[in-house]
């Protein structure tokens, strides 16, 4: 814990000290506040709030911003959409302080809003070594203040927005430029603050992940099947709900849960009758979509054996590790070491292990990314070996600096 997280008497913050401002709706509105922002000085404090569990999209349904000398503000992006030019002709060319940016920032680039430059407190707030990193904990242990918390997970999507879920949308933004500049302060006197810096650039440009082939076999439940066939009942009805959760804007969990479709994949039913008195199908929201539902196991049930998915896929990597041991003794004796050294890095600079490096980074380089592990030669063209791995596999030059000679000696074969 650093000096600057010593518990102290928390004072509640219960509404934002100009009050909670309005939530702009229309253009001439975002224009003239961005007109405001743009007379502001230094970052940008930004947030989002989405609808997880609500709806299919990741888009922001309440843009939350405040910047020193203009104030806060609240911004529906729903119905000016396509009216957020000079809000980003202002905003995109200074730095945004963000908790947890990766959440937001996708959603928000769909918008045409991006940063020039990203401070995320979270993030920053790992590298500091802080034992709580929520926005609520690290306000409350670094400012002495206390956030009102609770309404993160509401539907943002419905219309109209609650008085008490504005208040703490503008919460959430009123004391994060305070909170940037102590946890940079903090950073700072570590001797860290540049290694935050590339991995706040690092988040900033990150591409969009692309999109994971069979994400099917995510279902909740499906280890529990055993047949082929089966596993084709749960990737048709998987896929019939994600087409409709994506033309509906609606989660998929909320027109028809995990628990249903592996519950179909066993019960195989034949007829609406059949499929209605399984568990959810009867239900009226699922009644709608019978015959889509059973269109779909009859799909599965037609489909050759030569078309049925495999019961597992090849690992697109190492193994389960525990499964080297059986698999690759040494390697799994690569991996113990490098874990070690890292766990020591990890308490040597109070960085959490994940964000030294990457674990999957690690257990790669461990189980295939030394060929010809026991001929190698001079530690230093181990070290180049690992280095070039590394920075293949996405390390920043921090991590390379810190990991490389600690892998190196740890891998380096004992004589």
């Amino acid at each position: 814990m650093s000096v600057a997280e010593e518990p102290t008497a928390a004072e509640p913050l219960l509404a934002p000290a100009e009050g909670v401002p309005p939530v702009l709706a229309i253009a001439e509105e975002v224009a003239a506040a961005a007109k405001t922002l743009a007379g502001g000085t230094g970052p940008l404090a930004v947030d989002a709030e989405r609808a997880s569990g609500f709806r299919y999209s990741a888009r922001a349904y309440l843009i939350q911003l405040r910047r020193a000398g203009a104030g806060s503000f609240l911004i529906d992006p729903i119905p000016v959409a396509d009216a957020l030019a000079p809000l980003a002709e202002v905003i995109n060319e200074l730095e945004w302080v963000l908790h947890s940016a990766d959440q937001d920032l996708p959603g928000l680039a769909e918008l045409g809003l991006a940063p020039a430059r990203l401070f995320d407190t979270e993030l920053g707030g790992r590298l500091a070594g802080y034992e709580r990193v929520g926005l609520a904990a690290m306000v409350e242990n670094l400012l002495g203040r206390s956030l009102r918390k609770g309404h993160g997970a509401a539907d943002w999507s419905s219309r109209p927005l609650p008085a008490e879920w504005l208040n703490y949308a503008a919460l959430d933004v009123e004391l994060l430029l305070e909170l940037r500049d102590q946890v940079a302060a903090d950073l700072d006197a570590q001797g860290k603050l540049g290694w935050a810096s590339e991995e706040f650039e690092h988040v900033r440009t990150l591409d969009p992940p692309a999109p994971k082939a069979d994400r099917w076999r995510r279902t909740s439940g499906i280890h529990n099947l055993r047949r082929s066939r089966q596993l084709a009942v749960v990737r048709e009805l998987w896929t019939t709900r994600d087409e409709l959760a994506r033309a509906r804007d609606v989660a998929p969990s909320r027109i028809l849960p995990d628990s249903a479709i592996v519950a179909a994949a066993n019960g195989d039913p034949r007829t609406i009758a059949q499929l209605r008195a399984l568990p959810v199908f009867g239900g009226p929201r699922q009644r709608r979509y019978s015959r889509d539902w059973l269109a779909a196991i009859d799909r599965a049930r037609a489909l050759p054996d030569k078309q049925l998915p495999p019961l597992s896929l090849p690992f697109d990597g190492p193994p389960p590790v525990n499964r080297w041991e059986r698999r690759d003794p040494a390697a799994a004796a690569r991996l113990a070491t490098a874990r070690a050294a890292m766990g020591e890095l990890s308490t040597e600079h109070s960085i959490p292990v994940e964000n030294l490096l990457s674990p999957d980074l690690v257990r790669r380089l461990c189980w295939d990314g030394l060929p010809d592990y026991t001929n190698v030669g001079a530690p230093e063209e181990l070290s180049a070996t690992i280095e070039a791995l590394l920075r293949a596999g996405g390390a920043r030059q921090w991590q390379l600096t810190l990991a490389v000679p600690v892998l190196t000696a740890a891998l380096t074969p004992k004589s």
